[in-house]
This record gives C-alpha cells, structure tokens and sequence, in this order.
C-alpha cells in the first residue's frame, strides 16, 4: 500500500486514548508478517494496548545499530468538537489538504513509514532500519518506557531515532520536558455556618494555585531564557480542580492538577521541590492551625524529560543534510524523542504536517507535506546502505 492507502486505514481505526489501540497494532504487525519481518509487541499490564517494534536487518542478517522509525499510534479526543467531516474517515475535499483526527498527529508518518518498509527491503542495507509505534503518547507518553524498557531486555540499540511528530517536515532538536501532578488537599468538613469548626481545603487550595501562578509570573519575567524556544521560559499551569459537595457544607477536600514544561536549565526535580517547599513550610502549617488532621498528598501522575539534540550527533547531522535545514528550532511541546535521548538512542523531531493543526476541530495534513516525507524517508533508507 501506498502512504495514502496506509492513512486511510490508520484514520478509520478510532485508537483515541482512553480506547484500546490493539487493531491499529495487529493490522501493522499482520501486514509486516507478510513482508516476512518478525515484529514484536510491547503491552501494558492488562494486554489492552500495546507497543509495536520491528527491525528490517541489514543484508547480512545484523539488527544492531541502524536508524528508528518512531511514531505513537493514539490521538486526543473529537468531543465537543464540530467536525465538517466524520473525524475517523480520511476526507479529500480537493484543497490539497487530507482531513482526519490524527492525520496530522502523527498518523501521516506512520503512513509513510509503512509504505516504505517495501522499497526498504529492496534497498541495499548495511545497517538495519527499525519501526517504532508507541502507545498512550497523548495522556504522558506511558507506553514508550514499555517499549524502551524492552529493548533493553533484548539487547537491542540503534543509533539514532527520528520521530516524526508534525514540524512541516523541519528538524527540531529540542523541545522541553512536560510533568504532570495531581495533589488533593484535605481538610475538615463543617456547616458553612460554622466556619471555625472546619479547614476549607478549596480555599487552601487556591493559596496553592495562586502559589504556582507566581513561580509562572516569575518564570516569564526573570527566567531563565532560551531564545531558541517558541516559548523562551519555563512553564507552570493549573488545569484541573474540584471539590466540595454542597453550597452549605465547608468543603473537606479539593483535588487539583498541574503541569509543568521546563527548560533544560531548570530540572523537574527542583521545580518540584520548590512547590512541595511551599506546601509543607506554608501551606500545610496554615491549614494545621485550622485543623491537625490536614493533609496535602502531591503524586507524579506523568512525566517525559525533554530534548536537547547534539548537533554533533550523526542522526542530527543526517536529517539536517536530507532536509538541507541547518535552523535551530526548539518547541514548547513534548514528545518522546526525550526518552530515546535518555535511554541512549539520540533523537531529533521531523515530521509531516503542522503543529498548529494538532487537536484541532477538522486536523488536516497537506498531501504535499505527506509526499516530502515519502521523499525524506526512502532518503533516510538510502543512507543505511
């Protein structure tokens, strides 16, 4: 199948996060089995999703070394959203441009990627080509450690990895890390008409939020910089809260979620460090004079380091030469290339599509864009021989 064919299938299965994305994976592993490749799976811990990974080996049988293919197979949501078009059917509508949710992210270069497994077989190989499909990327990149954690088992390293989330098939070489905490402040329950009596935890939690809102300020306005990225600082946001039952009732808990996206010049533990400071030497002695009993639990719900290619490595050589691009482009999103870079397997970003159409109502990828990747990816194969 050609890439576009190999789109239209990927978009039509619904591998939405919170859904199972095994028939996007067994259609991938069974169509890799009839080019007589041995692809192997990587599952979660109920076997409800899985991992994909799958070497073409070099012409004198060797697996080791060689470049990665890497893509995640899920994609965020449609609800609320008013599509023109069903978001799980590819619709050409003669702009150029193919409509789909994931077709941009990043169903379009596991298409490419697929299409070409053929023409790779043919191709003199020195050096091993291998696939990567990952799970769960969207929700904190949960599936890609499975992966990675396997490869390890197996022995199996690569030299370099692309992954290809949407840059307009531009390389990127750093993006940075994204964490993301829940934390539930607990306090004590009372009649509103009773104030004394009780701890309101949505109250404490707002000291919180209003807590992290001044890392934020402060952030923007003092740094550390990185002019190279579209956003130059480091960030922090709270997305999510909850809590209380009743208009009349102090509330006893709150639940609130916050992520943050930092620099390389800033690490996740030290960000980190500086919001549970706040709690236990602040927040936690204020609610405790209210109530003894309160309690604040912070949990790590994801986390995925970020990126920071070495210019000087082989892989970013490699794409900077088949895309003749020598900028320096760094992003505030996060992806998996993070994890590779960490688990030894240095990593740069190229992909079909843009970003900005990412988890959008009507997500498009121009057909044009999909075409110069087909060209960059036989590219990359020719470069293995």
């Amino acid at each position: 199948m050609n890439t576009l064919a190999w789109l239209e299938r990927l978009v039509a299965i619904d591998t939405t996060s919170r859904n199972s994305n095994l028939g996007l994976i067994e259609l991938v592993r069974d169509a890799l089995r009839g080019l007589g490749l041995a692809p192997w799976l990587a599952t979660n811990a109920d076997g409800s999703k899985a991992n994909l990974f799958c070497t073409v080996p070099a012409q004198d049988g060797q697996t080791q070394g060689g470049i990665v293919l890497s893509g995640h197979t899920d994609v965020v949501p449609v609800d609320g959203q008013d599509w023109a078009s069903d978001p799980f059917v590819l619709t050409d509508k003669g702009d150029g441009r193919l409509y789909g949710r994931g077709a941009c992210d990043m169903k379009g270069f596991i298409a490419s990627s697929l299409a070409l497994l053929p023409e790779a077989l043919a191709l003199p190989r020195a050096r091993p080509l291998h696939l990567a499909l990952s799970y769960d990327e969207e929700v904190g990149c949960i599936g890609a450690p499975v992966l990675l954690a396997e490869l390890k088992a197996r022995g199996i390293r690569a030299d370099g990895c692309i992954v290809g989330e949407p840059t307009s098939m531009r390389p990127v070489v750093a993006h940075k890390g994204i964490h993301l905490y829940h934390c539930r402040l607990h306090g004590k329950a009372a009649h509103s008409s009773l104030t004394p009596q009780g701890c309101n935890a949505i109250e404490h939690a707002a000291r919180l939020i209003c807590h992290i809102r001044d890392l934020a300020d402060r952030w923007r306005g003092q740094g550390p910089f990185d002019a190279a990225y579209d956003v130059p600082h480091s960030t922090i946001t709270t997305n999510l809260i909850s809590g209380g039952i009743a208009v009349n009732t102090i509330p006893e808990s709150c639940r609130l979620s916050y992520e943050f996206r930092n620099l390389p010049a800033q690490s996740r533990d030290a960000i980190q460090a500086e919001v549970q400071r706040y709690v236990d030497e602040e927040l936690l002695p204020r609610m405790r004079r209210e109530f003894d009993g309160a309690r604040v639990e912070i949990e790590r719900a994801a986390s995925a380091p970020g990126l920071d290619a070495e210019e000087q490595a082989a892989i970013t050589e490699l794409v900077r030469a088949l895309t003749a691009d020598r900028t320096v482009r760094k992003v505030a999103y996060g992806t998996e290339a993070g994890l590779f870079q960490n688990a030894g397997i240095p990593a740069v970003l190229c992909g079909p599509g843009s970003i900005e159409q990412a988890h959008k109502v009507d997500e498009y990828v121009e057909v044009e864009q999909l075409a110069q990747c087909d060209r960059f990816l036989r590219r990359v194969a020719e470069s293995l021989g």
